[in-house]
């Protein structure tokens, strides 16, 4: 057990670290004369942004598997290069043409000023991709040398450049676009050069060499799978939002689920790491790593239920960020019902990391794709209904990733029938 604590809890920091830089980009934008419309503007663009981003987070668990020999780590460098490019085609088409605009508006029902403030996010955010395509190489290459300290660290560091980057932004009164994208920008950067250090200066590749002839095509057949799962990890809440728009106060609705969600994915990376924890220890001794989860998992649904039922929350998003009262109460009840989450998280991570050790990681991605019609299905009835506000669509949003567990858990068993 010390060893999984070892092991783990500096990547759960990690998670917490990466969360709470947005936790800031949300606080400095409550700061500025029109929070309520800054938040719901840096909504909707990282909700477009995601979709396209979110499938670069398994590039960590590819180095981790793949990586474990020269060549494999030559071959698996050159396809994160090339998928990250291929991944920032089609957002700076849709953020640098007028049909990709088009699409946006329709989309979101926002009128032409939103849309040209979200196109505007889009265009600074697509280098962005080619940066967190190398981030999330060498991060696996360093959870695959168990060197997790180093990473915490790093990724710490990442956070205070972030951190010193808004405030400078904010007391410089620079347009809040540019401090936004240009503090995570910047903070990108200085972890890419920190990781660089750490794989040239401290890693050690594994004693065991493995797959010394991975083509393009195995690495595809890994990736594809896995990177849907993050994409469609990415839609949800973009279709949330799309009916959320559409309802009385919409914007001021999808500025608070932003401020819940996010705040509630501090806890959820922490819940994510477990994919690494099974990669790296297997599957043995399984009594104890069981024990271990639920540990792990009412601890984060313990601190969430103290944060959401007490005046720490006003405390923080009130006194501290200064989230305008309107979006407080609205906040508080969106947060309350995703302490649901961290349960569903690590329950549907157990199957999901005995699927990539089997190198079967398509049921990862039909459960992804089922739970985004589930969400979509659920969204436009309750719309129709006139039921959609923010506690339906958290409501929602946690549906959906219990489906997704329930046939991760199904293909997981196929997945130990067929072998």
């Amino acid at each position: 057990m010390l060893a999984y604590w070892r092991f783990y809890w500096p990547l759960a920091l990690i998670g917490v670290g990466m969360v709470l830089s947005v936790q800031f980009q949300n606080a400095t934008l409550a700061k500025y004369p029109d929070a309520v419309t800054e938040l719901a503007v840096l909504a909707l663009a990282y909700g477009v942004f995601s979709f396209f981003n979110a499938s670069q987070q398994f590039m960590a668990q590819l180095s981790n598997v793949y990586a474990r020999s020269p060549h494999a780590t030559r071959q698996s460098w050159r396809f994160v290069v090339l998928a990250s490019a291929l991944i920032m085609v089609p957002l700076a088409v849709i953020a640098g043409t007028h049909a990709g605009m088009a699409l946006i508006s329709n989309i979101f029902s926002i009128d032409q000023q939103l849309t040209d403030r979200v196109g505007e996010y889009l265009a600074l955010l697509c280098p962005l991709i080619l940066l967190n395509g190398q981030r999330h190489y060498f991060s696996g290459l360093l959870v695959q040398a168990k060197l997790t300290g180093w990473m915490t660290a790093i990724n710490f560091i990442y956070l205070g450049v972030v951190i010193a980057t808004l405030l400078t932004g904010l007391a410089l009164a620079i347009k809040p676009t540019y401090v936004v994208v240009g503090a995570e920008t910047f903070g990108v950067i200085v972890m890419l050069v920190l990781l660089l250090w750490a794989r040239y200066r401290l890693y050690q590749p594994p004693e065991k060499k493995e797959h010394e002839t991975v083509t393009f095509r195995e690495l595809w057949g890994f990736f594809v799978p896995v990177s849907t799962t993050g994409v469609m990890f990415a839609l949800s809440r973009p279709i949330l939002f799309a009916f959320v728009a559409r309802t009385p106060d919409g914007i001021a609705t999808i500025a608070a689920l932003r401020v819940a969600f996010d705040f509630s994915m501090i806890f959820q990376q922490a819940a994510n790491q477990f994919r690494h924890f099974f990669i790296s220890f297997g599957f043995d001794d399984l009594p104890s790593k069981r024990r271990f989860m639920v540990f792990v998992g009412a601890g984060i649904t313990a601190m969430m239920l103290v944060f959401s039922l007490t005046p720490l929350h006003s405390l923080l998003w009130g006194s501290l960020m200064g989230l305008p009262p309107q979006l407080l109460s609205l906040s508080r009840d969106a947060t309350l019902i995703m302490c649901l989450m961290p349960a569903i998280i690590i329950y549907r991570n157990y199957f999901h990391s005995q699927l990539m050790m089997a190198r079967q990681t398509s049921g990862m991605a039909y459960g992804s794709i089922v739970r985004v019609i589930g969400i979509y299905a659920c969204a436009q009835i309750l719309f129709s209904l006139g039921w959609l506000d923010h506690v339906a669509a958290t409501f929602i949003l946690i549906l959906g990733f219990v489906i997704e567990a329930v046939i991760a858990k199904m293909s997981s068993r196929r997945t130990a029938l067929l072998n």
